[in-house]
């Protein structure tokens, strides 16, 4: 068992667990997470996911054992690393809730994710540089995107790591928090995510995406025409009543 899942509510939290090499992401935990999401990202029930490691690491990156020994021709025959695709197409809101290194493809874990909650002593970075190869999880494509191309250089070229206060100044992380109330804080944000009406978080968060990949005029128009379309849902009726009628709305992800 490479994982631990909890649920409570409309909230399930994903807990690596690899703790005798720091959570590496290998090839069985990437299928066992898949197959453990799955089902669940299906599941009018489930709202939000999140996603954690252990107190001390998040994930100190892929698992090089798993990889050292394979040719470029084997590499490409297997598309290594792309299941990682599927998990980050998952429509369920996903939170990663990081302790400690999140580093290689632990950073690209946490950043296909739709945002980060970090711990005071948490770090971040890609130093695959170091051993002569690249982040091959999307690390230089999200990772810019997310920091820009000034600091992505910074971090893919030198193999340095930073902290979680440099990585929430520079768009990384969402929040940073003491350690101890990372999973928890974490936990509280996806519980009030799963309350909302799950179209409109659907909605909400392709259209944030679709910044990331159109111009601004394209964009505002696909955010238009998403708003329209929310209109024939029974939870913007029963959200905009609820308003008017001060009441809490009850969404029923219809």
């Amino acid at each position: 068992m490479n994982l631990k899942t909890e649920r409570d509510g409309r909230v399930v939290t994903v807990r690596l667990h690899r703790p005798a090499v720091r959570n590496a992401l290998s090839h069985d935990l990437m299928t066992e997470l898949l197959d453990t999401l799955r089902p669940l990202d299906r599941d009018p029930a489930v709202g939000c996911f999140v996603v954690t490691g252990s107190d001390e690491v998040f994930a100190a990156g892929a698992d090089i054992k798993e990889m050292a020994n394979w040719g470029a021709a084997e590499m490409a025959a297997a598309d290594y690393f792309s299941g990682w695709e599927e998990f980050a197409a998952f429509r369920t809101p996903k939170i990663a809730a990081v302790n400690g290194y999140a580093l290689g493809a632990g950073c690209e874990l946490a950043m296909m994710c739709d945002f980060v909650v970090a711990g005071e002593s948490a770090r971040f970075g890609q130093p695959e540089i170091k051993l002569g190869v690249i982040p091959g999880i999307g690390g230089t494509q999200r990772l810019t995107r997310l920091v820009g191309r000034a600091k992505a250089m910074d971090l893919v070229l030198t193999g340095r790591t930073m902290d979680a206060a440099e990585a929430e100044r520079c768009g990384l992380v969402a929040r940073v928090v003491p350690d101890e109330r990372v999973l928890p804080e974490a936990i509280e944000a996806a519980a009030t995510i799963a309350s909302y009406g799950r179209a409109a978080v659907t909605a909400a968060r392709e259209c944030v995406d679709r910044a990331l990949e159109t111009g601004l005029r394209e964009g505002v128009l696909f955010e238009r025409r998403v708003f329209h379309a929310l209109f024939a849902t029974d939870d913007q009726r029963e959200g905009m009543h609820a308003f008017l009628e001060k009441r809490p709305p009850r969404f029923t992800g219809r």
